[in-house]
């Protein structure tokens, strides 16, 4: 807990996060490339599924972030109720749209590779559904966070539904063992992958890539609702002068 009361001062948290921005961000965008020119060019199509499968150096990566952005903000909501941490509100806003956008870039590319595979844009899937119901719990906490802010709530009636909204995470998860569904199952876990060699080394570079990427994202975003934040102070004290 040392580290999170070091950076419950926001100029500490912005002291260090101004530069870590840049760091992600260069690192992000540098292995991101690298993945992409990877898996167009570097990896043989699929015996199965061919030049499809490429899809996935951007769709795994997706569900990735779009699954672990919840499980940050499930952290800034115990975080908020548990310790008050000052950044907590800020930091689960902050992960919201990254984490909404990256769930609907899992939806679009789940749906194009879909096509071809399984001759349909969309099943009504274990898997494809609960993403699909992510995606709106996401939009419900950033319409309820943005609203709590406005009024100058304490942050906490969002902070509960962020951990209300974490009991979908393992539905997601194990929905294709719970179900009979289109979906594929586990392609890598703790004992090895599914996914032949040639194939494979590319994802875990797209995988640190868009991680990256995402945490630049969050910080940047940070940044800013503590300019605003600030600013808005500032004109409330002017305004009682």
């Amino acid at each position: 807990m040392a580290t999170l009361h070091t950076l419950a001062n926001p100029a500490r948290f912005l002291k260090i996060a101004r530069p870590l921005t840049g760091i992600f961000l260069g690192l992000g965008v540098a292995l991101i490339a690298v993945a992409v020119w990877a898996g167009l060019t570097q990896t043989p199509p699929d015996y199965l599924q061919g030049e499809t499968v490429r899809i996935l150096y951007i769709h795994v990566p997706a569900a990735w972030l779009g699954m672990g952005g919840w499980s940050g903000i499930a952290i800034a909501s115990l975080s908020l109720i548990v310790w008050r941490h000052p950044l907590a509100q800020v930091a689960g806003r902050a992960i919201a749209w990254p984490g909404a956008v990256f769930t609907a870039l899992c939806l679009a590319t789940g749906s194009i590779w879909g096509r071809p595979t399984w001759g349909t844009w969309w099943q009504w899937d274990g898997r494809l559904t609960s993403m699909l119901l992510l995606l709106f719990v996401y939009l419900g906490y950033i319409a309820l966070a943005r609203a709590d802010a406005d009024r100058g709530g304490d942050g906490r009636i969002p902070a509960l539904y962020g951990l209300a909204g974490t009991a979908l995470l393992p539905v997601i998860r194990y929905s294709v063992v719970w179900w009979n569904t289109l979906h594929q199952g586990q392609s890598i876990g703790l004992t090895g992958s599914s996914i032949d060699k040639s194939l494979l080394w590319p994802l875990p570079i797209g995988l640190g890539g868009f991680t990256f990427l995402f945490a630049a994202i969050v910080l940047m975003r940070m940044r800013t609702l503590l300019a605003k934040a600030k600013a808005e102070a500032r004109m409330r004290r002017m305004a009682r002068a």
